[in-house]
């Protein structure tokens, strides 16, 4: 296969909902270019039981090195107010729109760069099989990024953040939306700030506290 063409070939995404059989095949992922300087393909975590899924933008460089999402400096973050507000880390599903390091370099640095719209929608086929294979009750969109991917370019996280909405009032903007439809149409939502925000506030500690606010919606539902 040419380079050229390596780099447009659709996500290998099976027919499957067994989430080890789709990490295994995200292992191999071409559809864009990131996977060439990316370490890994860092997939989703958790279990397909889950009644939570969290969706960030893409693995950062510890993320990139260990192959597991949020285990970096936000994922800290993510960690602490979950566990403030009562949301058990282990029974929820975490995963990225984009599942490979996108960065740049400044000496030894590698600086986190922004997906663009053809990595987005290059990734989003393994977005839409996490969200077949778990089936989540509710949905927590970690960021503008995410929330492009899954929402529209429409949706204001700035604006939405901490309410309670319903997905299938965002389905007719969703990117994620196919001629089959949606996954998960009668999922609840909940849309926030990426956990990475919060380290980069200039108030971090009233950053935090107005992200442990909003995933409090999430952790009142009780389910």
């Amino acid at each position: 296969m040419s380079e050229r063409a390596a780099t447009h070939a659709a996500a290998p995404v099976p027919s499957t909902r067994s989430l080890p059989a789709l990490r295994a095949a995200a292992a191999t992922c071409e559809a864009c270019d990131l996977y060439r300087n990316a370490t890994q393909t860092v997939f989703g975590a958790g279990p397909r039981t889950a009644t939570i899924m969290m969706v960030g933008e893409q693995p950062g460089d510890v993320e990139d090195r260990e192959g597991d999402p949020f285990v970096g400096p936000a994922g800290r973050i993510l960690e602490r107010a979950m566990a403030e507000v009562g949301l058990s880390r282990p029974r929820t599903y975490v995963t990225n729109a984009v599942k490979h390091f996108k960065f740049r370099r400044e000496g030894k640095r590698r600086i986190h760069e922004k997906p663009d719209a053809g990595e987005l929608a290059a990734c989003r086929p393994w977005l839409r099989a996490e969200l077949a294979a778990v089936r989540p009750r509710v949905l927590v969109v970690l960021g503008a990024t995410a929330a492009a991917t899954m929402l529209g370019r429409s949706f204001r996280v700035s604006q939405e953040r901490g309410r309670l909405l319903e997905f299938a009032d965002y389905v007719d903007g969703s990117p994620l939306t196919t001629e089959d439809g949606p996954p998960i149409e009668e999922a609840l939502l909940v849309a926030t700030v990426h956990p990475s925000a919060v380290l980069r506030a200039r108030d971090r500690q009233a950053a935090y506290a107005d992200f442990v606010a909003d995933l409090r919606t999430v952790a009142d539902l009780r389910f």
